[in-house]
């Protein structure tokens, strides 16, 4: 179904196409490499992770909707995962998303693969959360002699 929604918007559309991903899948990579055969110029992971929360005193759901998504910090790792093995199945650019509210998180991503990350959650707890990332990863390039951002992306050691 990715696919075929891919190839029909591309047909149509005169911008590049990023396609969002959900992390709610068996496996993220078969429809990764069905939307970058589409003709998608990008993709962009995680969405929020399906999720629930309980009320252990009137025993019901704290949702209305019983469940929702997750996000922020707690998907992060989840996120990263999914980011590096989407990075290591297609060869079309990745997005990372999912947590990132430091300069740190916005590395990992960009060491496991991400092309550039997106901040969601952290601008809802901190209005300069992006400035601070952003002055954040410039002083780690600095400090280790890096001229460029895109000598980290996917530089990730495994042993």
């Amino acid at each position: 179904m990715a696919h075929l929604v891919v190839r029909t918007v591309k047909r149509s559309a005169h911008r590049p196409i990023i396609v969002k991903l959900s992390p709610n899948v068996t496996d993220i990579t078969l429809i990764a490499k069905a939307v970058e055969e589409a003709g998608a110029d990008g993709i962009s992971l995680i969405n929020t992770l399906m999720a629930m929360a309980v009320d252990p005193q009137s025993r019901r759901p704290l949702l209305d909707n019983i469940i929702g998504g997750l996000s922020g910090p707690a998907i992060k790792p989840v996120a990263l995962r999914l980011v590096w093995e989407t990075v290591n199945a297609v060869q079309i650019p990745v997005i990372g998303i999912g947590g990132i509210m430091t300069p740190e998180d916005a590395l990992e991503f960009i060491i496991a693969g991400a092309c550039a990350v997106q901040v969601g959650t952290a601008n809802f707890v901190n209005p300069n959360a992006c400035v601070e990332i952003i002055d954040g990863i410039e002083a780690y390039l600095v400090k280790n002699g890096f001229q460029h951002i895109n000598e980290l992306v996917g530089s990730l050691r495994i042993p």
